[in-house]
């Protein structure tokens, strides 16, 4: 824009000529032509909305677009539109901050049940391996292996992996299950409803009852045992106390 006195050339919107001070004219609406909506007010608004769906990934990016464009706007003289949009992208990641949470309360315990029923699949697998390895030992040798070297023996002669004696909800092992201390007396094996093997805190050929088994791997809900007939099951606490380790 020329200052119509000094013929000085200032920059476009200039109200005040920078050379002689004389005040410009300012060019109306229609010469400048209609406002266009800012690129960084639909962004912010954009980066808002997706903070709801994105645990707010997206708020910090929708705040800083919404304050820019703001200040663009307000500098713009009329060219730029879209504050109500650029106002939204910082207000909106903080009135989704308490949907967040709420969200985050009423999904935390279901994603942890599911972890846990992931665990329970492990674990009951692990056992099924093992189960299988003490019925091929049998099979090789004419009996289970001897209680004290049980953990010793698969490996050694069932090419059983170390991993398989781990259950994942529990403390690191290297062995989280432990064989019926009954397993070596007459009459064992003709009850297919005795106890097998069971879940325990941490060791390495471990042999008991009752007293030894554990339900803290799984929170305290149950824990998997396998029976002697080789099916394993999931038995919950409160049903532990009716589990059969000897012959009738």
């Amino acid at each position: 824009m020329y200052c119509p006195k000094c013929q000085t050339e200032n920059a476009d919107n200039t109200q005040v000529c920078q050379s002689c001070g004389s005040v410009l004219a300012i060019p109306s609406a229609q010469t400048i032509g209609p406002a266009k909506t800012s690129g960084l007010a639909i962004a912010a608004l954009v980066c808002a909305i997706g903070s709801i769906f994105t645990c707010l990934l997206t708020a910090i990016p929708a705040i800083i677009l919404g304050i820019v464009s703001l200040v663009k706007i307000n500098n713009s003289a009329g060219q730029l539109k879209g504050k109500g949009m650029a106002v939204a992208g910082i207000a909106v990641p903080f009135a989704a901050l308490p949907i967040i949470a709420i969200l985050t309360a009423i999904l935390m315990p279901a994603l942890a049940r599911t972890r846990q029923q992931a665990f329970r699949v492990v674990c009951r697998t692990n056992l099924s391996g093992l189960s299988k390895a003490m019925m091929i030992y049998e099979i090789d040798y004419g009996q289970y292996p001897t209680p004290e070297k049980w953990c010793d023996l698969l490996v050694e002669n069932c090419d059983v992996s170390p991993q398989t004696f781990l259950c994942k909800g529990a403390p690191e092992g290297p062995c989280n299950y432990a064989i019926n201390e009954n397993i070596a007396k007459p009459g064992f094996s003709t009850q297919p409803d005795i106890v097998l093997m069971f879940e325990t805190h941490p060791g390495w050929n471990q042999v008991g009852g009752p007293e030894i088994l554990t339900t803290d791997n799984h929170q305290g809900d149950g824990c998997n045992v396998v029976f002697l007939d080789m099916h394993v099951e999931f038995v919950k606490a409160r049903d532990i106390e009716y589990l059969k380790w000897k012959p009738d």
